[in-house]
């Protein structure tokens, strides 16, 4: 009883590691915000503090939203039928080659890092 007490919860804290990971991607959400204020914050906001927008979407509220669903931008047809959620391993992959992720996509911004990526995405979760 008690082996099968141990496993269950055992079982009940990964799924709940797996939710969290999903949820809050690692990386420094700070130097992420240092990141998107010095490579996207000529075409996209995401806090009214961090960049000038205009060109691209407003990125609040990314992590975990539809491509290509907010309101107010008109986007690519290639991210419009892309039919996928931002999770943060989504736009690890975008990120790293966007033409090559989405092509047709305007997005022409790439970050190879992946350290630089992992901030940038721990930023954009930070922002509702």
């Amino acid at each position: 009883m008690r082996t099968r007490q141990i496993l269950v919860l055992g079982l009940a804290l990964a799924a709940l590691a797996g939710r969290a990971s999903a949820q809050a991607p690692g990386g420094d959400a700070a130097h992420g915000k240092a990141l998107f204020q010095e490579r996207c914050g000529l075409c996209h906001t995401a806090a009214p503090d961090d960049g000038d927008g205009g060109q691209g979407p407003a990125l609040e509220g990314v992590v975990g939203r539809k491509a290509a669903s907010a309101a107010g931008f008109h986007y690519t047809q290639a991210l419009t039928k892309s039919g996928r959620v931002w999770t943060p391993a989504a736009l690890d992959v975008f990120l790293t080659a966007p033409s090559k992720d989405v092509p047709g996509t305007n997005m022409p911004v790439a970050t190879a890092s992946p350290k630089d990526r992992a901030d940038l995405i721990a930023y954009l979760a930070t922002v509702k």
